[in-house]
């Protein structure tokens, strides 16, 4: 199943993709209780099937199966039906808004630490973005004047789907709600002005996402996929999952031993080689480009950057 999160007529709500329609998961949900005659319809699909990513997804296994049983019951009985519609008459934002934690993973691709140096290290390296970064699909980059060093940094990206606490690398799969794609947007000269990274990579709509999340019982193995980054349609970065030092399991048993990680926690798993600071001559983006984003089995994550004219107010 592929989730999302969309804006129509002003309210944001999740729902399913299926082709070109979007069906609305909580008045699907509701519409189908009604169906049944369950007296407490309302109640019962804002308890399983809430309008917000992080909220369904801390109903666990319960509430993707009623998402199962909304999306049957749209499809066969849509009909004029005001919970199913055409995805251009929707705003796909990022798929989770308002993440407890966003986890971002350095140097994972062993042919990006070559190319900025470092050696293959023994732990993760990570560090945080937070939700103001959180950008969508059809949003544009916004390129402050702080700097002119703007990266791109193609990332396959896991969403967390129940509590983890102490899990091994056995069971970590069992954790992970699905897969998305997230672009670690830097700005390289402010990320290493001091030893942390945390400036350079904080900045507001620094972390586009999506286009929507792949529930992990629809895409059972996050290796061996390729990821794939163009810029203007020329290729930068090419890699695959398979060459993570740290694979999807090994990092949910590392960052679970360290932190309880909660339902809708997003863990971006680190960019492969072809950063634009790595580039020689060096190649940052500019204002009007194109940054396309492929990973095999998830989709595209394609966003245009747009140089914002006024200097950050911190006061607003």
């Amino acid at each position: 199943m592929k989730l999302v999160t969309f804006t129509h007529e002003g309210e944001t709500r999740i729902g399913a993709l299926e082709d070109d329609k979007v069906i609305d998961l909580n008045a699907a949900f509701l519409t189908y209780l009604q169906s049944k005659g369950e007296i407490r319809a309302a109640q019962i699909a804002e308890a399983y099937i809430p309008k917000n990513m992080v909220g369904f997804l801390e109903g666990g296994q319960t509430s993707l199966e009623y998402a199962k049983k909304a999306v049957e019951f749209a499809l066969n009985n849509f009909g004029d039906a005001e919970y199913v519609l055409k995805v251009d008459e929707v705003w796909l934002e990022a798929p989770v808004q308002q993440p407890k934690k966003i986890i971002c993973v350095g140097h994972n691709y062993r042919e990006h630490i070559l190319e900025m140096g470092r050696e293959i290290p023994p732990y993760p390296l990570v560090f945080a973005k937070f939700s103001n970064a959180l950008i969508g699909p059809e949003d544009d980059i916004p390129f402050f004047p702080i700097s002119e060093q703007l990266d791109y940094e193609a990332e396959f990206t896991f969403v967390v789907g129940k509590r983890a606490k102490n899990v091994s690398e056995k069971d970590a799969l069992d954790f992970v709600a699905g897969y998305t794609i997230c672009n670690d947007v830097t700005y390289r000269d402010i990320q290493r002005r001091t030893l942390q990274w945390l400036q350079g990579k904080s900045v507001d709509g620094s972390a586009p996402m999506g286009p929507w999340l792949v529930t992990s019982d629809e895409l059972t193995n996050p290796s061996g996929l390729d990821i794939t980054l163009y810029v203007n349609g020329e290729e930068r970065q090419r890699s695959n999952t398979e060459n993570l030092v740290f694979s999807v399991q090994k990092l949910v048993e590392f960052l679970s031993n360290l932190m309880t990680l909660e339902p809708g926690d997003v863990i971006m798993t680190g960019t492969p080689g072809g950063v634009g600071v790595a580039m020689e001559p060096q190649s940052f983006l500019t204002d009007g480009d194109v940054v396309r984003i492929e990973v095999d089995q998830v989709g595209v994550l394609e966003n245009k950057v747009a140089k914002v004219g006024e200097k950050v107010n911190a006061n607003n």
